[in-house]
């Protein structure tokens, strides 16, 4: 009888806990779709120009700007890195707009630059991984006709280098993809973390560990080997890519998600030998926010442009702070989601792609 009373109560907590849980993310849905119905809409004037975007094979961010070019243009083409110069002599645009220029690009990436320019097509970047590789965009700079750069420090830097026209240009959200949506329990955590390992996160999750270890924890991505706690930590780990929708979900599932920008010294995680610093903040920055969870950042120094440290969104300086303000905000759901919405409804307001394209276009 003892042990039939015993499953009955755990059976009534399994229940208890569940419902509890239901309640919650019923709550903190809700919210996010009273933010919505605030939200100002973005219609942009269509602006008579064929655009030929030459995508960086990142969905998250090329699907966000393909679609605002096709609401701000004439004509939106979207063309391949390796076909470039063909596609733009074909097609005859206005401008060829390339994403970043790196990492996929091939090795004849500039010859077709330079082979476009030649046909008197204007050719602009959209640098949106500085400072991080300044050994090949101190090069890539110098080709295009305009260079547009998230990084406002590495604007003289370009100017220095030979780049005819550097323009500051923040990154932004495609609200289509990272957005408020319900969870299911399996992706429901106190606390979310999804990038790589780089140095610096390292040092700071292992620091972390001990406060973490009675935490219903999730971290994704590559390189958390390198932790030196994994005794604590292996368990919360999901090693590997992560694709966009699954990151919806675990950002939406989480009460709160911890955002790290990388360090921006030159070594085995970067090439950023010119030593640039980073101001800038990271996309994940407006991701997170975008879907309406609470988000705890490291202070870069442009943060507070784009958006109110204790308002819509926290910050932290070291790791004791981190936990400090971790256990207070798991304590006070109520100040955590209006964190949270209130971030949601600044970053669909200010910080779409739409947003940003309406800048981009009126430089060019």
């Amino acid at each position: 009888m003892k042990n039939v009373a015993k499953k009955r109560h755990r059976a009534l907590s399994e229940a208890e806990v569940a419902y509890r849980g239901g309640y919650a993310e019923g709550r903190r849905f809700g919210g996010c779709q009273a933010m919505l119905e605030r939200v100002q809409p973005v219609e942009p004037a269509k602006r008579d120009m064929k655009v030929l975007y030459i995508p960086q094979g990142f969905d998250a961010i090329d699907g966000g700007i393909i679609e605002a070019l096709q609401q701000s243009v004439r004509e939106c083409v979207v063309g391949t890195s390796t076909t470039m110069l063909q596609e733009a002599s074909d097609h005859r645009p206005d401008v060829v707009l390339v994403m970043n220029g790196l990492h996929v690009f091939p090795a004849d990436h500039l010859e077709q630059v330079d082979g476009i320019r030649a046909l008197g097509i204007r050719t602009a970047i959209w640098f949106v991984d500085d400072p991080y590789f300044t050994e090949d965009t101190v090069h890539i700079c110098q080709h295009y006709d305009v260079v547009f750069t998230h990084e406002e420090a590495a604007i003289p830097f370009y100017q220095a280098h030979g780049a005819r026209s550097v323009i500051y240009l923040p990154l932004a959200v495609n609200p289509g993809l990272f957005q408020p949506r319900r969870t299911e329990p399996q992706h429901q955590y106190d606390i979310c973390f999804i990038g790589t390992g780089f140095w610096n996160r390292i040092a700071l999750f292992d620091e972390l560990a001990p406060f973490l270890a009675d935490k219903k924890v999730f971290i994704a991505g590559s390189q958390w080997n390198r932790l030196t706690r994994l005794d604590i930590m292996s368990r919360f780990i999901r090693e590997g890519w992560l694709d966009p929708g699954a990151t919806v979900d675990y950002y939406n599932g989480a009460k709160i998600v911890i955002n790290v920008h990388r360090t921006c010294q030159n070594g085995e995680d970067n090439r950023n030998t010119h030593q640039l610093e980073g101001r800038s903040i990271n996309p994940r920055t407006y991701e997170i926010n975008a879907c309406g969870t609470m988000q705890i950042t490291d202070a870069r120094s442009d943060l507070s442009r784009y958006y109110r440290p204790g308002y819509d969104i926290e910050t932290f300086t070291t790791a004791a702070e981190l936990q400090h303000k971790i256990s207070y905000y798991l304590q006070h759901h109520q100040e955590r989601e209006a964190i949270a919405w209130r971030g949601l409804l600044t970053t669909l307001n200010q910080h779409t792609f739409t947003h940003r394209m309406v800048q981009l276009l009126g430089h060019l």
